[in-house]
Parts: C-alpha cells; sequence; structure tokens
C-alpha cells in the first residue's frame, strides 16, 4: 500500500513538474502562425537603407581562402539566388519594431548590445564570419575564421567557439527559413581540431519543418571538404513575431 501511495505522488510530481514547463512554447493558432514569407523574412532582416555597420564585410584579418570563397559566393548571389547576410553587431539591429509574444518583455534599454559571435570588437581576435542563404532551397553557407581570442588547444580554436557560431549559423537559417527562434536541442559529434587563423566551411540544410519545429543539419570541413570538423544537427521552434503597435 505504502509503496503505491509512494508511485502515485511520483507520478503526480513528475505530471506538474511538465505542467510548469510546458508554457515556455506558447501555444500558436494554426490560422495565424507562420504567416511571414522567406521573401519577407529576408528583407526584414537585411535591411536595405542603415547606417549600421556590417561585420560580414572583409577586412584585413581574413585569410586568402576566406577571401576567395567569399569572393565566389557573392558572385553567386547575383544570378544563382544566394543572398549574402549583414551582421551587426545586435539582433536588435536586425529585426525592428517587434516583439517575442513572451509574458516577460525583452529589455529595450539603450545598452551596448552585443551578439555574442560580436563581442569581440577587434578584427581578427575573435570570430570573423559570414553568412550566406539561399531562400528558396533553404541552404546556407558560413565561413568562419576563429582568431587568437578564441583558442582552446594551442594553436586551434575552442570547440566551444565552433559550437557557437553553428548555433549562431543554424539560428539565422532557422528564421529566415520558417521564423524559428528558439533552439529546444543541438548535438554535436566533433571529429577534427580548427587551426586558429583558417576557414571552417559550415554547410547547412534545413531537413524538414513540421510541428511547430524546424529541423536543420550541418557539416562543417575545410574548403577542399577533406577534412571534417564536426557534424551537427538542432531543432528550432516556431514562433510568430508581432509587430509592436506604434505609439
Amino acid at each position: 500500500m505504502m509503496r503505491r501511495v509512494l508511485q502515485v505522488a511520483a507520478g503526480l510530481g513528475r505530471h506538474r513538474a511538465l505542467a510548469v514547463a510546458h508554457p515556455i512554447l506558447p501555444r500558436l493558432h494554426p490560422a495565424s502562425a507562420f504567416g511571414s514569407s522567406t521573401d519577407t523574412l529576408v528583407s526584414r532582416f537585411c535591411l536595405e537603407k542603415t547606417d549600421l555597420k556590417d561585420y560580414a564585410l572583409p577586412n584585413a584579418s581574413w585569410c586568402p581562402d576566406m577571401l576567395s570563397m567569399y569572393q565566389e559566393l557573392l558572385e553567386k548571389s547575383k544570378d544563382s539566388g544566394w543572398v549574402k547576410l549583414p551582421s551587426f553587431k545586435s539582433n536588435r539591429d536586425h529585426i525592428k519594431g517587434l516583439k517575442l509574444p513572451f509574458e516577460v518583455p525583452a529589455s529595450s534599454d539603450k545598452s551596448d548590445w552585443r551578439i555574442f559571435p560580436r563581442c569581440i570588437s577587434e578584427e581578427g581576435q575573435g570570430y570573423e564570419y559570414v553568412i550566406f542563404f539561399h531562400p528558396s532551397m533553404k541552404k546556407s553557407v558560413c565561413l568562419f575564421q576563429p582568431g587568437p581570442f578564441l583558442e582552446g588547444v594551442p594553436g586551434f580554436a575552442h570547440g566551444g567557439s565552433l559550437a557557437t557560431m553553428i548555433d549562431e549559423t543554424f539560428s539565422k537559417i532557422a528564421y529566415l527559413a520558417g521564423e524559428g527562434l528558439l533552439t529546444l536541442s543541438l548535438n554535436i559529434k566533433f571529429k577534427s581540431l580548427i587551426p586558429v587563423g583558417s576557414l571552417a566551411v559550415l554547410n547547412v540544410d534545413v531537413e524538414k519543418i513540421e510541428d511547430q519545429k524546424i529541423h536543420l543539419s550541418c557539416i562543417t570541413q575545410s574548403r577542399d571538404q577533406k577534412t571534417v570538423y564536426a557534424k551537427s544537427s538542432a531543432v528550432f521552434f516556431q514562433l510568430q513575431l508581432e509587430e509592436e503597435s506604434s505609439q
């Protein structure tokens, strides 16, 4: 009898824990969710008229491989459907006049907000990267050059820096492919070390979108594809962004 009581109590405890955790992912009405087209999301993300600094442009620290592959992808963006994504210091600069549908609003003061991969301002010392996206194919290529501030094993990039770069690329593509905003899971299998100052190429694919979830995969490798640095996958939750009413 006592064992049965304990089993019931444990079951109720698990049920309460799930009930508390579930509201983190808001329920959306199917008729109103995911209403923005990919073209609309890309145009919202890539502001045409802005005085903001684009950090995803070549600078003196870029290695020859990164510069040459950047030029190749830039040429493809002229007639093959690829889009070079600008990278401002904060996502607040990419997506303005919007709010997340949470009960607790995001802070909006005038502090020097920075997205994590742009927290190191010195060129070449931290994250040097640029992301290209193909809206119709829902594919992405990210060129990533880790600087000396990202070192782990002497001479090589810290695994956490690559994990950050993968998650950042996943998040941008999840948003542009279908308003994915929250990382639900991120899985990485590290295969080899990335030398500091060298180029790593992240090839991202949107595998499927179903049940308000976006599934993505990524292979990170050297430019010649002879060395695989990591294989990864992620699931992002879709969230409909709402326009803020003008005051």
